[in-house]
């Protein structure tokens, strides 16, 4: 399942914009990929695809669907392309983010663990935390939705040991 979050984390008055989450959760093991990225354009989100079937083949997966949203970068060319054959996309349902709900539960975790759990004094210092809030999330925390184990838990070859 793929998803996005926008923050509006810079003033826009001054130009220097918006940063973008993109991620990649599994269903069933809830392993997330995800990066902060400067836009949403279709040509990033086709990279960011293949940089996450990457992680995830590397940590054992078979990526036979993918869930996204109905945003234009989904709904491109580009990122068909990158989606590969044998890969189904499928897409939420309009105006029912509830579709893509580990996605969605990602992003509420996310902003009150990482976003706005505590005081940054600037983007730079936020995003620098980003990394390691992500590693803590797949391999230390446990997660209620899946009986209290971590996604890594779940993973059998997330370490890259098991050919």
């Amino acid at each position: 399942m793929l998803g996005r979050t926008i923050g509006n984390r810079h003033n826009k008055n001054q130009g220097l914009g918006y940063t973008y989450l993109h991620h990649a959760v599994d269903s069933y093991s809830r392993l997330a990929y995800s990066e902060q990225l400067p836009d949403e354009r279709k040509e990033t989100a086709a990279a960011l695809w293949k940089r996450a079937r990457a992680f995830f083949a590397d940590a054992g997966f078979e990526i036979k669907a993918v869930m996204t949203d109905n945003g234009a970068c989904y709904r491109s060319h580009a990122f068909a392309a990158a989606l590969g054959d044998g890969v189904k996309h499928r897409r939420t349902r309009p105006y029912r983010p509830q579709t893509n709900v580990r996605v969605e539960r990602f992003n509420r975790t996310l902003a009150a663990e990482w976003a706005y759990a505590e005081v940054y004094y600037s983007d730079a210092a936020r995003a620098a935390t980003y990394a390691d809030w992500l590693h803590h999330y797949n391999h230390h925390r446990p997660h209620t939705g899946i009986g209290g184990l971590t996604p890594a838990d779940r993973v059998h070859n997330l370490t890259g040991n098991y050919n």
